[in-house]
């Protein structure tokens, strides 16, 4: 065994020493980032996971130790130790005396003189720099390949250390506020509602199959009703969704359950977990309590239920105004949409004002433009005030690409004249002074129309406002910007209804409680599900949902009236959910609780463009790891000790 390993131990990290340490002796363990051989003397940059050192073998030192250094190559481990000592100053090109402080570096006050070095392992040439230009000169297939070389860049470890990071704070956090940190199993029986769960085939039960916990929900609801009172766990969920830039089908939520407990209890906690971690990880001191927004506005003026608030541009729904006018209006489209029970939505877009720009965004633009541009007398173009007119006809290409019509709108002249708004060529000119007056519009204003089915106008108007907020430079392409806008978004209906079979579904699951006042709306007299709105909350930052959870029902006889106005019977209920239906019967605590998403979280607050940087390991779009090569294929043995049988894809 290396004598380096087994008695001479490190003293430092690569991005340890500092000017107080001249003079001192330092053993340091890493990875070779780079070599310059200067002739008479070689430099190396010895890199671990908390940064660089500059090491610097001197055949007048050590002639050993700079014969090896002869050899050294890119991402060799070796060991040196040696004396710490200041850059100082050098001779640059012009025969200056400058000094050789590097500035971007922790380290860059000093190098190491090296007196004796080790190799520990040799390195093969890897198939890229492992460097952080790597991610743009590398693609993701071929960094995902070789994800432990990839992992190695500084950018990904310090978000892998952020993660971490916020691990150790959220279980610190909930020690200290009399949580308990109890395991859920991973396999259980399958239950419907959510999303797709994995199946595993089991080998001792013939024809049987495990699922995958998509969440813990119900094992956590058990431990409310034994009495647990505060649980808390990080824990791995699966779900077999089709991926995107923010999902991935293995994940990790902080997941917690309180009982005797109301809604404004558990915000209450979740605010101090979040503001605990934002402390630890960005120093940054989180105003209390979060905003609350009701569902049903949240809908109306921005179309989703997780809304971005970095910037205004609100909807407006012109339905009723609409309806006023009537077929006389003359705005027949819109006036058709209405009859055929569908949305109408307006939204202004304002120039922008200087000063109102995301600052971030401006910097990111300069720098960009300054690198395009090496010559130092060309002017960075402003940051952009309003749309042209041929922005704004691809607005219409945009919309249209999410299964719009067209987008309709009209440009506010200076003498109040409406332009580009061939919809509203026949418009009463009392309809137009209706529409500038409930919008809020004026001279200089861009107002966009979309009308159609409620679901598809939402959808549209949400991702259309996005897209110019980011289009004018009012928030990044990804990341806060120095923004962090959390809030709740409350009181959402229990039930969704759908539209092809008819039936009421759960919008979240069976076991949310519905709010008292609505009690009456699963009575047979006044039965409407649609009026039914429940203990539901999602926290929202920066338009990303990051954690959602609910008050439970705890009473036996509303959860009966529940699962009735799903068309679940009785026996279908204690088929599906026997073992919690029974739990609740003996004495059961008010309850509830939420999951956040710890992933997600770990994206945010990094300001990564991926989600996939903030996972060790992760599959891509298609759910493969690159890796491993996973899934792979089993052989026919295998298949037979699960009784499972292979069958290939029909033909289309």
């Amino acid at each position: 065994m290396s004598e380096f390993i087994s008695k001479v131990k490190r003293t430092h990290s690569c991005g340890a020493l500092r000017a107080k340490d001249i003079g001192t002796t330092t053993v340091l363990f890493g990875w070779v980032q780079n070599r310059r051989d200067f002739g008479g003397l070689i430099f190396i940059d010895l890199r671990d996971r908390d940064g660089l050192t500059q090491v610097v073998f001197d055949p007048g030192i050590s002639k050993e130790a700079h014969a090896l250094a002869e050899s050294f190559r890119s991402e060799w481990v070796v060991g040196i130790r040696g004396e710490v000592r200041s850059r100082g100053m050098q001779k640059n090109k012009k025969g200056e005396m400058v000094s050789a402080t590097n500035a971007a570096l922790a380290t860059g006050e000093v190098e190491v003189y090296v007196s004796y070095a080790e190799v520990f392992n040799k390195s093969e040439t890897p198939p890229f720099e492992v460097n952080e230009n790597s991610s743009v000169t590398t693609s993701e297939e071929k960094r995902l390949e070789h994800r432990y070389l990839d992992l190695r860049r500084p950018s990904l470890q310090k978000k892998l250390i952020t993660r971490s990071k916020m691990n150790a704070a959220t279980r610190s956090y909930f020690h200290q506020n009399g949580f308990l940190e109890l395991e859920t199993p991973f396999m259980g029986r399958y239950t419907p509602g959510g999303a797709r769960n994995f199946l595993v085939p089991s080998r001792l039960n013939p024809g049987k199959f495990y699922a995958l916990a998509e969440s813990p929900q119900l094992y956590k609801q058990l431990f409310m009703v034994a009495g647990f009172d505060r649980y808390f766990q990080i824990v791995k969920c699966f779900r077999d969704e089709d991926l995107r830039l923010d999902r991935q089908p293995e994940f990790t939520q902080i997941d917690i359950e309180m009982s005797f407990v109301a809604q404004e209890d558990i915000f209450g906690m979740i605010e101090g977990l979040l503001k605990r971690i934002w402390k630890e990880v960005h120093d940054l001191d989180l105003p209390m309590p979060f905003p609350r927004l009701d569902f049903d506005e949240s809908m109306s003026k921005y179309g989703n239920d997780k809304p971005d608030l970095r910037f205004g541009m609100p909807h407006v729904v012109l339905n009723a105004l609409i309806e006023k006018f009537g077929a006389e209006g003359g705005v027949g489209p819109m006036w058709e949409t209405l009859q055929q029970k569908g949305l109408i939505k307006a939204m202004v877009v304002s120039p922008v004002a200087a000063g109102q720009h995301d600052q971030t965004v401006v910097k990111a633009k300069e720098e960009a433009f300054r690198k395009a541009n090496p010559n130092p007398t060309a002017k960075v173009p402003p940051p952009p005030h309003e749309l042209s007119r041929k922005e704004i006809d691809e607005l219409e290409e945009y919309v249209k690409g999410m299964g719009a019509k067209g987008l309709a709108r009209a440009k506010i002249a200076e003498n109040g004249d409406w332009t580009q708004a061939p919809l509203f060529k026949n418009a009463k000119p009392e309809l137009r002074a209706a529409i500038l007056e409930a919008t809020g519009a004026k001279p200089g204003d861009l107002i966009l129309f979309q009308f159609g089915p409620e679901s598809k106008v939402n959808t549209i108007m949400a991702n259309l406002r996005v897209h110019l907020a980011k289009k004018l430079w009012l928030i990044p392409e990804f990341g806060a910007g120095g923004k962090w806008n959390f809030l709740w978004v409350v009181n959402p209906p229990l039930f969704e209804l759908d539209e092809e079979t008819g039936v009421w579904h759960a919008a979240h699951h069976a076991f949310t409680r519905p709010m008292d006042e609505c009690l009456k709306y699963l009575e047979p007299d006044t039965f409407d599900p649609s009026k039914v709105y429940c203990y539901r909350y999602d926290v929202v930052l920066n338009g990303f949902e990051i954690g959602g959870g609910s008050i439970r029902l705890h009473d036996p006889e509303v959860q009966k009236k529940v699962f009735k106005a799903m068309g679940i019977s009785d026996e279908e209920a204690r088929s599906k959910f026997g073992f919690l239906l029974d739990a609740l019967k003996f004495g059961a605590p008010p309850h509830g609780g939420l999951a956040l998403g710890m992933d997600r979280l770990a994206f945010l607050i990094t300001e990564t463009e991926s989600l996939r940087d903030v996972i060790p390991f992760p599959k891509t779009q298609k759910g493969t790891d690159l890796m491993t090569q996973a899934p792979g294929d089993v052989d026919e043995k295998q298949l037979r000790d699960l009784y499972v049988k292979s069958v290939p894809p029909a033909k289309s």
